[in-house]
């Protein structure tokens, strides 16, 4: 069993920046692909990127490309989302994932945060 425990979430303004933290217990880190998807009020729960387990891919969602980036720190079983240039549509709940592979859909993906909110002003 992997336990994922998200954080850094808050409110910024349009264009500002946040970085998102997600820690990994249980089996090892390193065997498993870790995404990050988000969900808005009334919308379905969309990916935004992933990182395979050595880091050495990623893959991101055209709506956050060349302002989003995924990296890991295997070290301390840490998966980061920088997200910069943030517009009022990012705004969702924010939820880290993991699993056996790096595909862009919900059901590669075995083990889930509880999510962080991530609210950016106009």
């Amino acid at each position: 069993q992997v336990q994922l425990v998200e954080s850094g979430g808050g409110l910024v303004q349009a264009g500002g920046s946040l970085r998102l933290s997600c820690v990994a217990s249980g089996r090892i880190f390193s065997r498993y692909a870790m995404g990050w998807f988000r969900q808005a009020p009334g919308n379905e729960r969309d990916f935004v990127a992933a990182v395979t387990g050595n880091g050495g891919s990623t893959s991101y969602a055209d709506s956050v490309k060349g302002r989003f980036t995924i990296s890991r720190d295997n070290a301390k079983n840490t998966v980061y989302l920088q997200m910069n240039s943030l517009k009022p549509e990012d705004t969702a709940v924010y939820y880290c994932a993991g699993g056996r592979s790096w595909y862009p859909v919900q059901n590669s993906y075995d083990y889930w945060g509880q999510g962080t909110q991530v609210t950016v002003s106009s």
